[in-house]
């Protein structure tokens, strides 16, 4: 296997360091996006008025909504490229390239239809405030027609990813990042431009962000070469792509529906309580990053070792992960709960909204560390090249068991509290990892045997 500076040999050597330095750049990358997120929201708010904010700030979910399928897609591409690099599968390795920006293209095209012309039919559907609904529409139309680029970035960061090369991605987040600030500052404070100058600072440093990622490619000397004069799409990777992609973006967009409904039951407590969830769950946000970049490594390693058909590693990968993403779930989890008021005085200066935040974070941030579990068994799974499994387990574990809790323990008079609903994320965490561990077992166990009799009759 080609021992590049930038590529890292996971089916071999020892699990842990070469675990960490593959997630420790996602972990960044994550927290750079926030952090650039969040200047966006804090240039509008401060230079464009309360209007421009709401109509920034309340197109996020929207915009996830619209976009975790095909990001899912970036999942399957990062999978089956892991898989033939394992599998020392090069032709197959070098027709992955070649599909996965294809498919980034065909994605980014699809979403910018739906988002130009359907964008404020949704956001009618969902009651958007008056005053609201034109600065959002208008945020979403731009955004939305410069999305092709958000799509090829992710793509190449996720064929990058799976020769573990995750620090290149974090460089260009790094400087387009920058810029996006700049030209935020420079479009709404100089040019008065409002959120057309957020969502046009936005597509100009997502451009240049899907430039870069495309000369790596272009320069690439292995199998991750982008070839532009051979490229056309590989139906047999295709549908590999799709077959593990599909189910991840499905499984993105229930969750996100998940929590609109849950988001509507927390609502019926009151503006204070709503504000101190809110801050709450930015706060948590960045626990789950950290937990979330060695639950994406887990994903490729595993990914790798399964196309080189090394099962033992498999195991010990996974093992490995949880332990770490535990251990960080712990003591993140737990260091935000002992320091809740120092951090969310960030948020607001509301006692009332302070202490409501807090009564979240013990609930959540406790236990946290089985959501980061719970993720890393279904990327182990996914890994594995089970895809629909995970995605059915996740929607009924979690999905499933939050809105049965909302719909009948939360509905009992005695239990009609806003911690019964915060609860509801804990239970639904260890139910789901349970019945991932369980699947992963039985997925390892059979994949083992099979290797065996293979073996076996190959003699």
């Amino acid at each position: 296997m080609n021992n590049s500076k930038n590529q890292i040999d996971m089916t071999s050597g020892s699990i842990f360091p070469k675990l960490m330095k593959f997630s420790i750049p996602l972990i960044l990358s994550s927290l750079l996006q926030l952090l650039f997120n969040a200047a966006d929201v804090i240039v509008v708010g401060r230079f464009a008025g309360d209007n421009s904010l709401a109509a920034v700030g309340s197109t996020t979910s929207l915009i996830n909504l619209i976009i975790n399928l095909f990001m899912g897609l970036s999942i399957g591409t990062n999978v089956v490229a892991a898989h033939y690099l394992g599998a020392q599968k090069k032709e197959e390795l070098h027709d992955t390239v070649q599909t996965a920006i294809i498919l980034s293209v065909i994605s980014g095209l699809i979403l910018t239809l739906i988002g130009v012309f359907a964008t404020k039919q949704i956001l009618v559907l969902m009651k958007a405030p008056e005053p609201v609904l034109p600065l959002a529409a208008l945020y979403l139309r731009i955004y939305f027609s410069g999305i092709i680029s958000t799509m090829i970035f992710n793509f190449g960061s996720a064929l990058l990813r799976a020769k573990g090369d995750t620090k290149r991605p974090l460089y260009i987040l790094f400087f387009s990042g920058i810029i996006n600030v700049i030209l935020n500052l420079f479009f709404v404070i100089v040019l008065k431009l409002d959120v057309a100058g957020v969502s046009i600072a936005t597509i100009i440093s997502q451009t240049i962000s899907a430039v870069c990622i495309i000369v790596i490619l272009l320069k690439e000397k292995d199998e991750f070469h982008l070839d532009l004069k051979h490229l056309k799409i590989n139906y047999t990777v295709l549908l590999r792509i799709l077959k593990i992609g599909l189910p991840a973006g499905f499984q993105g967009i229930v969750f996100s529906l998940s929590n609109v409904i849950i988001q509507s039951s927390i609502n019926s407590y009151g503006e204070i309580i709503v504000a101190g969830s809110a801050a709450a769950a930015n706060v948590e946000t960045f626990v789950y990053t950290a937990m979330n970049g060695f639950s994406q490594g887990t994903l490729t390693f595993v990914s790798q070792n399964r196309g080189a058909g090394n099962f033992t590693r498999i195991k010990k990968v996974t093992l490995i992960s949880l332990l770490t993403v535990s251990a960080i779930g712990i003591v993140f989890g737990n260091a935000v709960i002992l320091f809740s008021r120092h951090v969310l005085s960030a948020f607001t200066k509301s006692q009332a909204v302070i202490e409501q935040g807090r009564v979240r974070l013990i609930y959540v941030c406790s236990l946290y560390l089985l959501c980061g579990i719970m993720d890393t068994m279904s990327n182990a799974i996914r890994g594995m090249g089970h895809s629909v499994l995970p995605m059915i387990v996740s929607l009924t574990g979690a999905c499933g068991v939050r809105l049965l809790w909302l719909a009948t323990v939360w509905r009992n008079t005695r239990f009609h509290t806003i911690g019964v609903i915060y609860s509801s994320y804990p239970i639904s965490w260890f139910i789901t990892f349970i019945a991932h561990v369980i699947c992963f077992l039985v997925i390892y166990n059979t994949m083992k045997k099979g290797k065996k009799l293979t073996e076996s009759s190959g003699r």
